[in-house]
């Protein structure tokens, strides 16, 4: 077991609160673990990630004034599958007590962009989505706050609306590839070559298989919107 990520965790429970905790365990993360990505000045760790996930992830299960079950369980699920067993449950504690604080999202996204790259920051809104979605019925205070969300992590809206889930028709090809159906052929190939460097899965490899998959998951529907709008438009 290792300690790194709780002593973190501890220092910051008792100068800033459970925010601060939070935190403290993606410093202490880094204690931890060797793998990071450079951005710039700072570094990405899967302790960043996940710390920031977990202030989002209570900010989204408040937003509509219920917590409900189904998304709990599927919180449970994915961080069973992302930290194991055991770390998972250390993880479900912290998120317990933040869900009774209210939530500085202004602060805590600022603190986002100071710890994450843009690629990292993706796969968050991607699964803040799928939180949102784990009821089967997004209401819009969970929608309003997460475009909130993007637009302090300097995601695009259209970007937004490309995550959400979608039928396979050609308007919502041109919606996942954040394009109006009015595009020429040449900007259609410049915004799926864009999206595809930005959702590529080896992008976030370092903050493992779990988020890699959900990476994969929108890579693959980019590629199948652009199939689609080649094969509508006869581009070759």
């Amino acid at each position: 077991m290792k300690w790194g990520k709780w002593i973190g965790g501890g220092l910051g429970w008792a100068f800033f609160g459970p925010i601060g905790a939070l935190f403290g365990f993606a410093a202490g993360a880094i204690i931890d673990s060797d793998e990071y990505v450079k951005t710039g000045k700072n570094a990405t760790t899967r302790g960043d990630f996940i710390a920031s996930l977990l202030v989002l992830v209570a900010a989204i299960m408040k937003a509509d004034g219920t917590i409900k079950r189904s998304e709990l369980n599927y919180v449970k699920s994915f961080l069973r599958d992302l930290l194991g067993e055991e770390e998972a449950q250390e993880a479900l504690l912290s998120l317990r007590d933040i869900l009774k604080k209210e939530i500085p999202v202004e602060l805590v996204c600022s603190q986002i962009n100071n710890h994450l790259d843009y690629s990292s920051k993706l796969q968050l809104i991607h699964l803040l989505i799928g939180i949102a979605e784990a009821d089967n019925e997004i209401v819009r205070s969970e929608i309003n706050l997460i475009k909130r969300i993007a637009n302090l992590l300097n995601i695009p809206t259209s970007t937004i609306e490309s995550l959400l889930n979608v039928n396979g028709t050609v308007d919502d090809a041109y919606k996942i590839l954040e394009v109006s159906p009015d595009a020429t052929d040449e900007e259609i190939k410049k915004a799926y070559r864009k999206l595809a460097v930005e959702h590529h899965p080896d992008k976030v490899s370092y903050l493992g298989e779990e988020i890699q998959r959900k990476a994969q998951e929108k890579f693959k529907k980019i590629n199948e919107a652009y199939e689609l709008i080649k094969k509508q438009r006869g581009i070759k």
